[in-house]
């Protein structure tokens, strides 16, 4: 062997027996991994990571120690979610992350995500390559950043000690699935979590059953549904989180921030998901706000007497979809009961005409808006011939207001966001409050409002808008009111009129 090559591998031998004295200490090795401060280097000017990496960094190392893996039992994952404004320099600390299990942990394999193949390849990965450069052992990795090849291994250990960087399309989930490595560290890193599909996130689970798994999630908070909202939510309990304002980052660009903070203010939305790293009261896209929605369920309910009862009958052919049976009178759809038909129970639709009517019969609604598709049609055909004013409706059908609306769905969502911010009650329901919320929005060439597709609310893994749908139905047509007699007196829920008390509590809340 030459003097030059026992040299080098002298050299490797004690950076190896450094790593390995790193093994629980993630902000010591990356002191020592790059050479901060040092003249002539992109780090000349740094002495070290941002405040909030640190804190980042310590954690993790913190909750190695606690598990303590021995390389054989299977321990805890290690989850950590991070909500932020931009800029704080998340990209960086991915690249740590990924640099430190691989120096760290002999055959680690670990999946790297992000929003859009174009953030995987120029930001995430290529914020990599430039760390990996400037890494005492990066010599040890090759790093791939090809379209279509985007990954980095242990040299001469390609198959067992790696990371692949994936898209996150759902078709692409199985990429997600176990990663078999029950003797060292199986791990995800997905950025712009709030982008990532559901399903990939169900799919990631499978891989954290054994060796030392770990899971991190960054992003800006844009919505409030998902998986990434759970972690911060309903799934807190085994994530640990941190919500990061990009005012209290090193890097940040302070003016920028400051005419956005005067232009939008800081409790918009904008401010709130960009640089407070919050969820916004409405996600970006998300049509119907959270804070109306929980106004609306705890509002008084309030009608008039001439206020006519529509039902809205969301039918459905089966499966997992369900069929629904909703009433509203006036700005009051919670008085009356709402009716839930499970799928498995409706695909004989004279079963359900017959569950239908025994509906009707209970609450004598003065019209009927019934969903023509599926078995919606033959359903309302029964309805009218036993005498009820049954109407149909086709979700996809031309909206009325054909400028302004890509369809009927479209315009009945609007009508319904629109009685809501007037101050229209609603159940106490999770169900009909998540499926309001849920839905989101955008904007066609023709400027005509269009609703997300039933299908792809299922590709972000939500559930059919079932219960959502049939309120909407009620709000197909406009139905004039009943005619009084000279003796009824118009009243309220709670008596007469006050003309005062039916102002909406949500007056003030923008649209």
């Amino acid at each position: 062997m030459s003097v030059a090559v026992k040299r080098i591998t002298n050299i490797d031998a004690e950076i190896a027996s450094d790593c390995a004295h790193y093994y629980d200490d993630p902000l010591g090795w990356v002191l020592w991994a790059f050479p901060w401060g040092e003249e002539g280097t992109q780090l000349e000017d740094f002495n070290g990571p941002d405040n909030w990496q640190v804190e980042f960094l310590e954690e993790w190392g913190r909750q190695i120690k606690i598990r303590s893996f021995d390389g054989f039992t299977p321990c805890a994952p290690i989850q950590f979610g991070i909500a932020s404004g931009h800029g704080i320099g998340k990209s960086a600390v991915s690249a740590w992350i990924i640099l430190f299990i691989m120096s760290t942990r002999a055959h680690s394999k670990g999946v790297v995500t992000a929003n859009t193949s174009d953030q995987l390849r120029t930001k995430t990965w290529g914020e990599l390559g430039k760390w990996r450069k400037m890494c005492v052992t990066g010599h040890w990795f090759e790093y791939n950043n090809g379209r279509g090849n985007m990954s980095i291994y242990r040299h001469g250990h390609s198959e067992t000690w790696r990371v692949d960087a994936q898209t996150c399309r759902e078709e692409n989930s199985e990429s997600f699935a176990g990663l078999h490595c029950a003797n060292s560290t199986p791990w995800y890193l997905f950025d712009e979590g709030s982008a990532v599909p559901d399903k990939i996130y169900e799919v990631a689970e499978g891989g954290k059953t054994d060796g030392e798994p770990m899971h991190f999630v960054f992003g800006n908070p844009t919505r409030n549904s998902g998986k990434f909202h759970e972690i911060f939510h309903g799934q807190k309990h085994r994530w640990i989180t941190k919500q990061i304002d990009s005012r209290s980052a090193k890097m940040t660009n302070k003016k920028q921030i400051e005419t956005w903070r005067q232009d939008w203010g800081e409790d918009s939305d904008f401010f709130r998901v960009r640089v407070l790293g919050r969820f916004p009261k409405a996600g970006d896209m998300q049509y119907i706000p959270n804070d109306v929605v929980h106004i609306c369920q705890k509002i008084e309910t309030r009608f008039y007497q001439d206020d006519p009862l529509i039902c809205g009958i969301d039918a459905a052919r089966g499966g997992e979809d369900n069929a629904m049976i909703q009433f509203r009178r006036g700005f009051d759809a919670r008085s009356e009961k709402a009716y839930r038909i499970p799928g498995e129970k409706i695909r004989d639709s004279m079963k359900f005409v017959s569950k239908v009517v025994d509906v009707l019969n209970r609450h004598q609604p003065d019209v009927i808006f019934c969903d023509s598709g599926a078995m919606g049609g033959p359903i309302a055909d029964r309805l009218r011939q036993l005498g009820y004013n049954a109407i149909d409706v086709g979700f996809g059908e031309s909206a009325a207001d054909d400028k302004q609306y890509r369809n009927r769905t479209a315009e009945m969502w609007s009508r319904m966001r629109n009685w809501l911010f007037a101050g229209g009650a609603i159940k106490e329901n999770a169900q009909l409050e998540k499926e309001l919320t849920d839905r989101e929005y955008t904007h066609n060439d023709k400027d005509q409002l269009v609703m997300e597709k039933k299908k792809d609310m299922k590709s972000r893994g939500l559930a059919s808008p079932d219960w959502a749908d049939a309120l909407g139905l009620t709000f197909a047509e406009h139905v004039p009111k009943k005619i009084l007699t000279q003796s009824d007196e118009i009243l309220t829920m709670r008596g007469k009129v006050n003309k005062k008390a039916l102002r909406s509590p949500l007056d003030k809340l923008s649209c």
